[in-house]
């Protein structure tokens, strides 16, 4: 056999091994991608994404869409060849397995928990739109989860009212972890509650739930790895009480990243005109009952599937735009924001065509 006839036939082989090798050899990597983006101005399987009844409502235009990414599942074995080729991807990123899924967490534990964060995020994204507008909203302390096992365990329960801890009177959920903590782990603390289905009750007659009951829950150490400090076993939350409807409808959506977008939605619905001016507006980011926009996950994607659907601009959380503009997709423009207030700026300046005026996403941030 000639030798260069050999030499192409090892290679050749020795390619075919190496192919083989790599789809039978699993990596700890998973795999994101753009996922759907959903007009919050529109329908979404034949109904409105936001249905607002007991308030004037307006006509809308152009888009505010938020994003998602598609991740692989917790079970997914990725191969090493699935890795590299994804690695070459314009369009997707490989992360290491443990970014999506920490500390071992099932796929069940992560959709849980990112329903959890989508509901939160939908209150927020009222809260905060309806306080833009002056509209009153009335909020209060809650017990948002009870550990299985805690102490506080059959004592407090999800929904509970928290009015008081020890006496002192608590107006936001951080209230209660600073109180509990003052205690040394093995001492009573008390907590002054309305029942979750005294609240329940109030709420269904429209009224403010006056019955309270003192709950005695014994301090436990933490299981935190630095400084031991007592806990009963609760997380705060807040609830919140609307003075009209307004109700979100998106199935099969998770985690908080979509807040602002719901909130920009809301406020155009009960405003009159277009926030857009007819313009294919897209973002993300977090957003708290104060306005305050926070950081998401996976934001390349996100630019990279807005734009594919049409997006012109993107509303871009100010602590991701160094990352997201090293790789800004053609025709997209990053506009950073902080606040709802800077996105209704940002919004005004593009329906107005003054777009020098945008604060634009750079690599520095």
């Amino acid at each position: 056999m000639p030798r260069r006839t050999a030499t192409m036939l090892a290679s050749t082989l020795m390619l075919i091994a190496l192919l083989c090798a790599g789809v039978l050899i699993n990596v700890p990597y998973s795999e994101m991608s753009p996922g759907p983006t959903v007009n919050t101005l529109g329908d979404h399987d034949g109904e409105p994404v936001l249905q607002v009844s007991g308030h004037k409502t307006y006509p809308t235009s152009g888009h505010l869409n938020m994003t998602t990414v598609r991740v692989t599942s917790a079970d997914y074995k990725m191969n090493l060849v699935e890795a590299v080729y994804g690695w070459l991807s314009h369009d997707s990123k490989v992360v290491p397995h443990d970014t999506l899924y920490p500390d071992g967490k099932t796929e069940q534990q992560s959709t849980q928990e990112n329903a959890e964060e989508f509901s939160q995020s939908q209150e927020s994204a009222k809260v905060a739109a309806l306080k833009e507008l002056g509209i009153p909203v009335r909020s209060w302390v809650i017990v948002s989860t009870v550990l299985k096992g805690s102490p506080a365990e059959g004592k407090l329960h999800a929904g509970d009212v928290i009015k008081a801890v020890d006496d002192t009177a608590v107006k936001q959920p951080s209230d209660v972890a600073k109180l509990v903590t003052k205690h040394k782990p093995g001492q009573d603390v008390v907590f002054t509650v309305v029942p979750a289905k005294d609240q329940a009750a109030a709420e269904k007659a429209n009224k403010t739930a006056t019955t309270t009951e003192k709950v005695t829950v014994t301090t436990t150490t933490s299981d935190d790895t630095g400084e031991k400090r007592a806990i009963v076993g609760i997380s705060a939350g807040t609830d919140h009480t609307f003075p009209f409807s307004i109700d979100i409808k998106l199935a099969d959506v998770g985690g908080p990243s979509a807040g602002l977008m719901f909130s920009l939605g809301i406020y155009d619905k009960l405003t009159p005109g277009s926030l857009t001016g007819g313009k294919f507006v897209a973002g993300t980011g977090t957003i708290d009952d104060d306005g305050t926009v926070g950081p998401i996950g996976g934001i390349s994607m996100k630019t990279i599937g807005a734009r594919s659907k049409g997006a012109q601009y993107f509303l871009t959380p100010a602590d991701n735009c160094a990352e997201a503009a090293k790789d800004t997709p053609s025709g997209l423009t990053l506009v950073k924001v902080k606040t709802m207030d800077d996105a209704l700026g940002a919004l005004k300046d593009i329906r107005d065509g003054d777009t020098g005026a945008l604060p634009k996403c750079t690599t520095k941030g």
